[in-house]
């Protein structure tokens, strides 16, 4: 007998899932077992949540379906913040939410949760298969809905389904479309006429120009045009670039902020940028985004128009009068090689012996493969990731930062991991980010996934203390009580090694790269560092003036020291 259960991950496999990440239990039992039998590898994990991040890091490197399942009532439900964040990073991934019998729906029935409202928020598909009649198309349906807008896709199976016999009917199949979109050739004009008239044009790009690289590259020399752009651009944007003038909003650099701020035209490539105070206010703003509802979504703008980038800028780049005056362009560049040399004075060993965090990414990155797979924790690991990790054209970021979660990092790599076994995955975590989901260290050992871990252990919620005292508060209930984690990873089956002075880490981060099995290093970094943002304001100066005086009159004046120390260091 055919089980309905069987259906689904037939239709899911020939969809291109190939991972399956989960915790099994009762509801979900003839799940597993039809997967069993399948071709989908079985990732099983300690928490729901760790399974929703490593599904949706699987999904965003590869572009392909990824899978994640569980039982019903808080089984299911513990994925939501690991979902939460791959919808926001747009990651095609699907979630098997295991129901309760139907018979016992709407009664209060012991485990009963209504995933349908729970899951609307955070996925582009939601739905119950009510009969085994609908199975394999709502299936293909849910699947297609995942990989066509690029998101998660909830289905939503009742146990009494799952094991019912499989009816016959049509073999619905998952089409994977791919559309080139360009705009009209008027508004291609009107693009070229704005930018045209431009004297001082920049270019902003984010992950929309993932494909686009070249075409960017090109448009730039042609327009001599400084490219800025976001966090998410990284990986596309950065390597082979002689036009970047790096990242803009908080955790960019001042040259990207300048660039933007001293345009008279600006065109946005694919980006969705939130913040609303790095927009010019006095440039023509231009707009070119896949996705209709961005246009003029953070700032207005005056011309918006729908296209792919790459196509886009093929098609636009005969209209662009080519220029040779780089003044501009020099200006910026100057401005960039200034931060990058700001950043970098940073990025040595403390007095003393002690380690700046932002030493520590660099030393990493020196020796990382050039292929490696980075991910961050939200928080200060994000920021030294994307500040210190050089892009090299090959390697890959992950980082939490439309949903801003901690404990990311970790579980990302797991499925970066088990995504790309033959590639170096990397996993910048926070002191506080791995204590949350520690237990899925286990997972890196039960399933063979010879991840690389790293902690900044500072003692502390660092991003979160550094928010209290830019508002001039005094730092509350930030401080951690940390184990040496070191031990615990030796304990747990990882080879661990801990740092305390700078002479001792690039032994250290060497011994660790290159260690077969799964490897944590603990890194005692300085307290004291700070991000700092490429603009800072009178209220943040205020701000952190006012948490110095209060800090010195509650005898804590030796924090302030460290940080004026690392400051003017």
């Amino acid at each position: 007998m055919t089980t309905v259960a069987q259906v689904i991950i037939e239709t899911l496999q020939s969809a291109g899932v190939r991972r399956c990440y989960g915790v099994p239990g009762d509801t979900l039992n003839h799940i597993t077992d039809a997967i069993r039998t399948s071709d989908i590898r079985w990732v099983h994990v300690r928490h729901e949540e760790a399974a929703g991040f490593a599904a949706g890091a699987d999904a965003m490197l590869t572009g392909e379906l990824a899978a994640c399942a569980g039982s019903c009532g808080p089984g299911s439900l513990h994925f939501i913040n690991g979902l939460f964040e791959s919808h926001r990073n747009r990651a095609p991934v699907i979630l098997i939410a295991s129901q309760i019998v139907r018979d016992e729906l709407g009664f209060d029935f012991p485990q009963e949760v209504d995933f349908k409202s729970v899951y609307a928020s955070c996925s582009v598909f939601c739905e119950e298969i009510r009969t085994p009649a609908q199975a394999r198309r709502m299936t293909a349906m849910a699947a297609q809905a995942a990989l066509a807008k690029r998101g998660v896709a909830v289905l939503i199976v009742p146990a009494d389904v799952s094991s019912a016999k499989a009816p016959d009917e049509p073999h619905f199949t998952v089409h994977r479309a791919a559309p080139v979109v360009l705009p009209s050739d008027a508004e291609l004009d009107r693009l070229a006429s704005a930018i045209n008239a431009g004297k001082r044009v920049a270019i902003y790009g984010g992950s929309g120009c993932e494909m686009a690289h070249d075409a960017v590259v090109a448009l730039a020399s042609r327009l001599r045009a400084p490219v800025a752009r976001t966090s998410r651009a990284k990986d596309f944007l950065e390597a082979d670039n002689q036009f970047d003038v790096g990242m803009t909003g908080i955790f960019g650099s001042e040259s990207g902020y300048h660039a933007l701020m001293s345009c008279d035209v600006l065109l946005l490539l694919g980006c969705d940028f939130a913040w609303r105070q790095f927009y010019p206010d006095k440039a023509t703003i231009l707009q070119v985004d896949l996705d209709g509802t961005h246009l003029g979504r953070r700032h207005p703008v005056d011309i918006g128009v729908v296209g792919d980038i790459g196509p886009t800028l093929e098609a636009l780049l005969p209209r662009i009068t080519p220029r040779e005056d780089d003044g501009f362009l020099d200006e910026c560049l100057d401005h960039h090689r200034k931060a990058v040399a700001a950043q970098a004075k940073h990025a040595t060993e403390g007095k003393g012996g002690a380690i700046h965090p932002q030493y520590l990414t660099e030393m990493i990155s020196r020796h990382a493969d050039v292929d490696a797979i980075f991910t961050a924790d939200g928080g200060s690991p994000m920021v030294w990731c994307l500040r210190h990790i050089a892009s090299t054209g090959q390697n890959r970021t992950v980082v939490s930062l439309s949903h801003g979660t901690m404990a990311n990092a970790m579980p990302q790599a797991l499925g970066a991991k088990a995504a790309f076994p033959d590639r170096q995955v990397i996993s910048l975590s926070g002191d506080g980010g791995i204590a949350m989901l520690m237990g899925d260290l286990l997972t890196a050992i039960q399933e063979k996934l010879p991840i690389k871990v790293v902690v900044y252990n500072n003692g502390a919620l660092d991003f979160v203390e550094i928010e209290q005292k830019v508002e001039g508060l005094l730092d509350s209930y930030t401080e951690l009580v940390n184990p040496d984690f070191a031990r615990v990873a030796e304990a747990i089956g990882f080879r661990g090694w801990r740092v305390e002075k700078a002479q001792d880490l690039e032994s250290m981060v060497q011994a660790w790269l290159t260690e077969p099995g799964p490897a944590l290093l603990d890194v005692v970094t300085d307290r004291f560092e700070l991000v700092m943002p490429p603009n800072v304001k009178p209220g943040q100066v205020a701000g952190m003036a006012l948490y110095s005086a209060k800090a010195v009159l509650n005898g804590r004046g030796r924090d302030v020291v460290g940080i004026v120390r690392n400051l003017l260091s």
